[in-house]
């Protein structure tokens, strides 16, 4: 199913509809990944307040913290095939509207859950069923906001427009770790634990109702609104569908498990592995995620000039060759700061290269008329396997093995793998309507 992109070459009817367009599909990503990384940052509280019933180890509840994590994404593809089946039907506006909903709800629910020392073991199960719906709304989130960016992209920017979804990512971690770190520096470790760590999800409620007002006001795609004057709009064959949507699965692998593994797992392996403090451990997530954020719109804005395929192939080869090394760098004890700053830097900022161009390319695989379903089962499968077990599969092997170059291994072979389906990746640049 490959380079069509139908409808896509529409013109939009004011620049000032793009402008909102990219507003509104990009703030949903911002609370979604915002939610994420605070639950990865506050990752060893939230073990000991809901999975450590006494005589537990915290080995033992870090483990099945980043099962609950892990659980959240495999509802990802569900909520993918739910929500954007719909979207595909009845328009991107209602059911990203919908989406925004259900995820401000379960996030904000999770401030003032009732811990295990309250409710027992009912505690970790409450957290696992908020854990559910955000991965469910987390699902439907992707697919409909690439779609609205991407079909509302002036002629020639779809890469520049689709890259605002993973620098919203960027910038949604970034304020987690942010507010993580406000937390630990103004509270004590006590005051944290008790009730500090709710107020991060607290926040998503002001942040859901103002994404909700300005998805109000969110036009239709021109795309969609195309399709829907059609009296009957073709559909390709489902088995076409589906090999485009592990294609771009594996296109997308890379991406998923090397920014997971430096831009989420980093600071419970930092405090776990490398007695990091959790300041230190915050402080590298940060520079890892402000890396991260600087090359992805300069690299989707590159791949609109040279095409998806040199920009992404390069990110991913370059974690292949980079991972080990830059944490070995993190490992020795002879390593300056400065030198450790900049390379969590170096290693959020490769993975930008695979992120900026990432959701355009995906974009393009599929029709409009499958468009939202297609993108966003490509990409919550590739999460579900390859983000959210990372924290899971990293934790458990290092503790099984002793080896603290896991993580490294792990992100190193799936942008290896990904590098190979890249390669069938059409070399020349991407025009709008192509």
């Amino acid at each position: 199913m490959g380079a069509p992109a139908h409808g896509s070459g529409l013109r939009t009817d004011r620049p000032e509809r793009s402008r909102r367009a990219l507003v509104a599909g990009s703030v949903g990503n911002f609370i979604e990944w915002y939610e994420f990384g605070v639950y990865g940052y506050f990752a060893t509280v939230i073990a000991a307040r809901f999975f450590t019933p006494e005589g537990g180890s915290e080995a033992e509840a870090l483990v099945r913290t980043y099962a609950s994590f892990a659980l959240a994404f495999f509802f990802r593809p569900v909520g993918a095939a739910l929500f954007g089946r719909l979207g595909d039907r009845v328009g991107r506006r209602p059911v990203l509207i919908m989406v925004i909903v259900l995820m401000t709800v379960a996030t904000t629910l999770i401030g003032v859950l009732p811990t295990y020392d309250t409710v027992g073991a009912l505690a970790p199960w409450l957290l696992t069923f908020l854990r559910v719906l955000q991965g469910l709304s987390a699902g439907g989130e992707f697919g409909g906001a690439v779609s609205v960016m991407t079909e509302f992209a002036p002629p020639g920017r779809r890469g520049l427009y689709g890259s605002w979804q993973s620098f919203t990512v960027a910038l949604g971690l970034l304020g987690g770790a942010g507010v993580a770190a406000l937390l630990a520096t103004v509270l004590s470790e006590g005051q944290l634990g008790d009730w500090g760590w709710r107020l991060p999800f607290l926040l998503t409620l002001p942040m859901g109702l103002g994404a909700l007002w300005l998805r109000l006001r969110l036009d239709e795609t021109p795309s969609f609104e195309s399709l829907r004057e059609e009296p009957r709009p073709e559909r390709p064959p489902g088995r076409e569908v589906a090999k485009a949507i592990a294609l771009g699965a594996g296109r997308v692998m890379g991406w998923a498990a090397a920014g997971y593994t430096f831009l989420v797992v980093l600071p419970s392996y930092l405090q776990s592995s490398l007695n990091a403090t959790f300041q230190q451990a915050l402080v590298a997530t940060v520079l890892a995620n402000l890396g991260f954020a600087v090359t992805i719109i300069p690299a989707g804005l590159l791949s609109d000039r040279i095409g998806r395929r040199p920009v992404m192939l390069t990110g991913a080869l370059l974690v292949t060759v980079l991972a080990v090394p830059l944490l070995n760098l993190l490992q020795d004890t002879g390593t300056s700061n400065a030198v450790k700053a900049g390379a969590v830097f170096v290693a959020g900022a490769v993975v930008g290269l695979m992120a900026g161009p990432g959701p355009a390319m995906l974009s393009e695989m599929f029709p409009t008329s499958v468009r939202y379903t297609g993108l966003g089962l490509a990409y919550a499968l590739s999460n579900a396997v390859f983000s959210g077990c990372a924290g899971l599969i990293i934790t458990e092997t290092v503790k099984r093995t002793g080896s603290v170059d896991i993580p490294a291994y792990y992100a190193a072979m799936t942008c290896a793998v990904s590098a190979f389906a890249l390669l069938t990746l059409r070399k020349e640049p991407v025009r709008q309507g192509s």
